[in-house]
């Protein structure tokens, strides 16, 4: 009887998997064929010749490196910074007492409710009355003000760390500045794993915010993926090529997991125990 379940369970996650993997599945098919076969009835499951140099055409199609560089600084930036200033925030709301700490902290949690798209327009007026449109000063500034999600994570991992910690530094004559740096921080690595992935993640495929504030030349790989892939003749777009390279776009975002995914999988597992 418990094989059986056992069994049962094994073949319902085995679905569920081959549900969700299936339109990457069929986006790879898709970046190995010829385009005059995405046109082709009845539909072509598997491709009649395998067109490996697909990858080499999209790489060559536009400054396809270029942008995936401008991407790289962007969210390299935006993480680090969104990380370090929403662990020092969680630090703050699970160490240190102040009067109201509380309301305030369901405030900041409340604006997860918020959909950031009524905040577009206002954002942009801001950027560009500062006369930071097409540069890179945005996403310093949303890195620095952290993010309501990795402050709460923060603020849950280091709540549950024992009191002597801190105890002990505060005697030896430790500040809360160097508690942080010497003692939490150090000890914090399954949430900056976590934080780094999901903040990276987020500007790496972020299509709205490049398109508003920056310009064609200076734009990020998401933009260029989704626009550039266009036949110039007739104005199609070519769909093995942009196929390709959204395999090669979201390759950086599965070595980023692979490398950090045993701290993010801890992370999201303790952060949230009391």
């Amino acid at each position: 009887m418990i094989l059986a379940r056992r069994t049962g369970l094994y073949l319902i996650l085995i679905a569920l998997v081959a549900l969700f993997a299936s339109p990457f599945g069929w986006l790879i098919i898709t970046a190995f064929k010829d385009n005059s076969e995405m046109a082709a009835y009845p539909v072509h499951w598997l491709p009649e010749k395998w067109q490996f140099g697909n990858f080499s055409k999209a790489l060559n199609f536009f400054n396809y490196l270029g942008y995936a560089r401008n991407s790289l600084i962007i969210a390299g930036i935006y993480s680090v910074l969104i990380t370090l200033s929403s662990a020092w925030a969680g630090f703050g709301f699970a160490r240190m007492a102040a009067r109201g700490k509380r309301l305030v902290f369901g405030v900041l949690l409340s604006t997860m409710m918020m959909p950031a798209m009524i905040t577009l327009i206002p954002t942009y007026i801001i950027f560009a009355r500062l006369g930071m449109i097409d540069t890179y000063w945005p996403w310093v500034l949303w890195g620095l003000a952290g993010a309501p999600y990795l402050i709460f994570l923060f603020r849950q991992f280091f709540a549950n760390m024992p009191r002597e910690l801190e105890e002990a530094a505060i005697v030896d004559g430790c500040g809360y500045g160097r508690i942080f740096w010497r003692i939490f921080l150090p000890q914090s690595w399954p949430v900056l794993a976590t934080s780094m992935l999901l903040s990276f993640t987020w500007v790496w495929g972020d299509y709205i915010a490049p398109s508003l504030l920056l310009s064609t030349d200076h734009t990020t790989l998401a933009v260029a993926v989704a626009t550039q892939y266009i036949n110039e003749g007739n104005q199609t777009p070519i769909n093995n090529l942009m196929a390709a390279g959204s395999v090669l776009y979201i390759l950086p975002v599965l070595l980023l997991f692979f490398v950090l995914q045993r701290g993010f999988v801890t992370g999201v597992s303790t952060s949230g125990l009391k």
